[in-house]
């Protein structure tokens, strides 16, 4: 009488589960914005349970933290927005910092950088070099003049004179660093504007 009872113990719990639907995956899906709740919480209520912070990759940090104040800014005109042309600076800052081929001279008060590439790079260049000497000519007393040349531009660096080894140090890389302007320029770009009037 024991076997057919067990038996009987075994089977039915057997045969209710086969006839109960299957659990349905997205039910246990979060939301995003439920997945940010819940790190949040993860994040505030134990401080030994650290969320990531890196999105990855440069490019993709600088669209992203463009995106989040446009987002924030209630006043952002959506139909303006141009997210391509801010990628598109994004892939010409990494040409030129990445592929192109500098090389330098002194100048009397200065240095001349010639910087070249060749295809996407060369346009990158000029693009690049040119509005950076844009924005910068005048500032804190340096003298920057850009022209385009047959493989990418040609920038001459006139700084105070107290600031020459600073240049030399610098070289072409660090002086396109140089001035914060870049992170707005990001910003107009993204807003459809002309940050290079």
């Amino acid at each position: 009488m024991l076997r057919p009872l067990a038996l009987f113990a075994i089977l039915v719990p057997a045969a209710a589960m086969a006839q109960s639907p299957p659990p349905d995956p997205a039910a246990h899906q979060m939301t995003h914005e439920q997945m940010m709740m819940h790190m949040h919480h993860m994040a505030g209520s134990n401080s030994s349970n650290p969320i990531p912070a890196q999105p990855g990759q440069d490019a993709f940090a600088a669209i992203q933290e463009i995106v989040g104040l446009l987002e924030a800014d209630p006043s952002t005109d959506w139909s303006k927005v141009d997210i391509d042309a801010l990628r598109a600076h994004l892939v010409d800052m990494n040409n030129v910092i990445l592929s192109a081929d500098d090389k330098n001279e002194n100048v009397e008060g200065g240095m001349r950088f010639t910087i070249t590439g060749a295809g996407a790079v060369r346009d990158s260049i000029r693009r690049m070099v040119i509005a950076h000497a844009g924005a910068m000519d005048g500032a804190d007393g340096w003298g920057l003049i850009a022209s385009e040349i047959a493989d990418g531009a040609m920038l001459i660096v006139r700084p105070p004179a107290s600031e020459a080894a600073k240049l030399r140090g610098l070289g072409f890389f660090g002086l396109m660093t140089r001035g914060m302007h870049h992170q707005m320029h990001h910003l107009m770009i993204a807003r459809g504007q002309n940050p290079h009037p």
